[in-house]
Order: C-alpha cells, then sequence, then structure tokens
C-alpha cells in the first residue's frame, strides 16, 4: 500500500517535479521518424512532461524539436513555414534554426539586437531505430545519446505503433512489467501450447504453458530491474521450468519476453501527469526474420488511420468501451476487446487518470509492480535529496546488451543467467511482494 505522497512522488512529471527530473535526464523519445519524413515538410506537434513542442525536419534533414510558442508573441509554430534550415513564424515572420537562433526577424530593423539576447527554447535531438529522441535536462549533465535495448544496432528491424492513452505513466508502466495479468486479460490471445517455444502466429501468441499463478524472483540494477516469473511447463513439468524474465530500463522501457520471430519491448513518452504516448515495439536482429511495421500494427489492432486516428487517439475508448463485444465474451473470448495492447489500455484507463495506490490490495502475483513501485519513489527521494539520478551513475550496463528471455529449462538453472544485463550474484535470495 502507498501513501498519497508516495504515488505524487511516483506519478506526477511536470514542473519540477522528482519524478520528472530523473526523466529529463535521459532521452525522451519524441516521435517517430516518420512522423517527419521529408525535409521542409511539416512540423508536428508534441508534448513532453507537460511541454507543448514542435518537431520538425530542416532543409538540410536535420532534426529540431523547439518550443512550440514563438519567442516573439506566442503565436503557435505548428503553423509556421518550414523553410530554408528554420521555422518562419507565420505573425511576423520570425525565423528559428534547429538550435533555436533567431536567423531572421521580418518585421524588426536590419540592425536589431534581439537575435543576441534572445534565443529560443531547443533541445538537442538524436534520431535511432525509427525515433527521434531529444534530451531535456540540464546541459552540463546530458550524456551521449545510447542506443536503446530494442535497437542495438542501425541494423535492427524495427517496428512500433503509437497511440495515447488518457493515464499516468506510472500504471501503463506497472502493466507492462506485471507478467501475471496475461494468463487472464490476454488468454484469448496468448495461447498455451504444446511448443517448445513461444511463437507467433498471424493472429495469436503460443507459449508452452498453462500456468496461471507463476512463482517470482526479482533482480534489483542499475538501470532498473530484472525479474522472472517461473510457471510450469506443458511438457517436461517434473524436469523443467518455463521461465519469462522481464527488464525494467528506467525511465521509459520494458522488455517482454520474446517469441520466435520477434521481440518485444515496450517505450513511454509522459506528456503530462495524465496522458501517455504508448509505443509497442517489435524488433529483431540478424537471428530473427521480425515482422513489419504495417502487419504488427495490425496485429495488435493499432493500425494507424483504422484503429488510430491521425493524433494518434484511440478510437476504442472509454465511451465506447474499448469496442467490447459480450457476445464473443459468450462465446469464449475472455475480454470482447479485440488487440491485446486495448485490452490493457483499457484496463489502464479504468483506473482513472491517476490510480489511487492507497487503496490497492497487492499479493504474491504483484511482486514486480511492488519492486517498481518502491524503486521509483526511492530514486524521486534520491534526486529531492540532490543525489544523481537513477540509471545516469557508474558503472554502467550497456543498454545494447540488456535483453529479456523465454524458454523451458531444466529446473537446475539459474534464471540470472539467461539473457542480458544481470548485476547480481547467482545466490542472491528471492524476494517477494508485501501487502
Amino acid at each position: 500500500m502507498m501513501t498519497p505522497e508516495e504515488n505524487d512522488l511516483l506519478c506526477r512529471v511536470e514542473g519540477d517535479a522528482p519524478m520528472g527530473a530523473i526523466m529529463r535526464r535521459h532521452w525522451i523519445a519524441a516521435c517517430l521518424s516518420e512522423e517527419v519524413p521529408e525535409a521542409d515538410g511539416k512540423p508536428i506537434k508534441v508534448r513532453l512532461l507537460g511541454e507543448d513542442l514542435v518537431v520538425f525536419r530542416d532543409s538540410k534533414g536535420r532534426i529540431g524539436v523547439l518550443d512550440e510558442y514563438c519567442s516573439h508573441r506566442r503565436a503557435s509554430l505548428v503553423f509556421a513555414r518550414n523553410e530554408e534550415c528554420g521555422l518562419r513564424c507565420l505573425y511576423h515572420g520570425w525565423k528559428f534554426d534547429v538550435d533555436g537562433n533567431i536567423v531572421e526577424m521580418a518585421s524588426e530593423p536590419a540592425n536589431s539586437l534581439i537575435p543576441d539576447r534572445v534565443k529560443h527554447k531547443s533541445y538537442p535531438a538524436h534520431e535511432h531505430g525509427g525515433f527521434v529522441w531529444c534530451y531535456m535536462g540540464p546541459a552540463d549533465e546530458m550524456r551521449p545519446f545510447e542506443p536503446p535495448a530494442f535497437a542495438p544496432t542501425k541494423d535492427a528491424k524495427v517496428s512500433a505503433t503509437k497511440v495515447r492513452v488518457n493515464c499516468n505513466w506510472a500504471q501503463i508502466l506497472e502493466g507492462q512489467i506485471d507478467s501475471a495479468h496475461s494468463s487472464s486479460l490476454h488468454s484469448s490471445d496468448m495461447l498455451p501450447a504444446d511448443v517448445e517455444v513461444a511463437k507467433a502466429t498471424e493472429a495469436t501468441w503460443l507459449r508452452p504453458s498453462n500456468d496461471k499463478a507463476p512463482r517470482f524472483q526479482i533482480e534489483r540494477t542499475s538501470y532498473g530491474f530484472r525479474y522472472a516469473a517461473i510457471r510450469r511447463p506443458i511438457m517436461n513439468e517434473a524436469t523443467h521450468d518455463y521461465i519469462r524474465t522481464t527488464v525494467y530500463i528506467a525511465p521509459y522501457t520494458a522488455l517482454i519476453p520474446p517469441n520466435s520471430s520477434y521481440n518485444v519491448a515496450t517505450l513511454l513518452t509522459p506528456e503530462d501527469d495524465n496522458t501517455t504516448i504508448f509505443y509497442f515495439i517489435a524488433w529483431a536482429g540478424a537471428d530473427k526474420p521480425g515482422i513489419d511495421a504495417n502487419t504488427w500494427r495490425k496485429f495488435n489492432k493499432l493500425e494507424w488511420g483504422v484503429d488510430v486516428d491521425e493524433h494518434f487517439n484511440g478510437v476504442r475508448n472509454r465511451d465506447n468501451l474499448y469496442g467490447q463485444d459480450r457476445a464473443a465474451m459468450k462465446a469464449g473470448n475472455f475480454t470482447g476487446i479485440s488487440g491485446i495492447p486495448n485490452q490493457d489500455i483499457a484496463m489502464w484507463e479504468s483506473m482513472g487518470s491517476i490510480s489511487d495506490r492507497s487503496k490497492d490490495r497487492v499479493g504474491a502475483s504483484d511482486t514486480a509492480v511492488v519492486a517498481f513501485r518502491r524503486l521509483m519513489v526511492e530514486a524521486a527521494r534520491a534526486v529531492q535529496g540532490g543525489s544523481a539520478a537513477l540509471g545516469t551513475t557508474e558503472p554502467h550496463i550497456a543498454h545494447a546488451t540488456i535483453s529479456s528471455y523465454e524458454g523451458v529449462v531444466p529446473k537446475t538453472t539459474n534464471w540470472r543467467s539467461l539473457g542480458g544485463g544481470s548485476e547480481a550474484p547467482l545466490e542472491r535470495v528471492r524476494q517477494t511482494a508485501k501487502s
């Protein structure tokens, strides 16, 4: 059970909130590269940690992330002309380059000193893995961009879909690290099967266990934590375990157990305290075939222009009960809601924009959720006290070496040796949730 004060520390990201201070010291996903596909194309509006910004690609292909509102009279740069290496405000013709320099002022004398005195707010930007990233923290604390775990190399095959979720980032993250819920909420889409490893079909995911009550073990790390959900396998139950490891890389990323075709990750961008952009990602290296973006979006029922509108709002929402089909439920579908992420979104948003965790009654299946809450509240208090943000100190494990895992292994196998990113001694004891 959390106190209201702890809940605020965990959830609030706007202004000078400690959690927002942690997030500002990590590179944050501003948008997908495909949203700004062409030089001198349309600027797009994004909202990050309570700030309204625009992202654009200039004449040379460089990415700019600027304050949405013109430094002159605060007109929106969403309407600006993108031309000759800068955004030109329509109101009076002031023009800004990707670094926020004022390069032209049509309404001012040629000898104006304003460009020497005023610089428009801008954030450093970087492209990698199909995403535009930016850094919003103190300049003297900015670390070089690091490839994320889901795009460890430039040739990684990354497919992502994107949707706005009308709730706080923390309840989404808790859903991503909660392995127990998949056996109920997603039971019509993640099917037990007589397979050796998890497999993806055109319509479902198959996995070699029908155990709905996994045992959990946690390992805290310098970047967050990793944990194992240990289940009985369908085959060789007496001698083997089915192990799925999930990884939390603070503050935005979760690595979900993979399947034989692709690896799975989630990435969050908190727009503000009450809304979050959710990216659901499938990626693969040379060892797996992967899945293309359009097929991935269709599989998840988050196809752009069909299930998600031009502003990335889902067409399934609380007003239409996420398209829940009660007849399908009577016929055997567990939720009546199409698409694994949509099933999650229905649960997250149903809790309200910020869940009141003081009313939670957690159990053994919530081990990872409790670990997340404790870790991030501790991290927020540490930043309040002047300490460095979680995940920014040495020694540092390269995110490209961190991975999740799934498979049936002999009972003698220590799960910490599976996947990548372990920092703990092998004899570390099991941690369990406390109510």
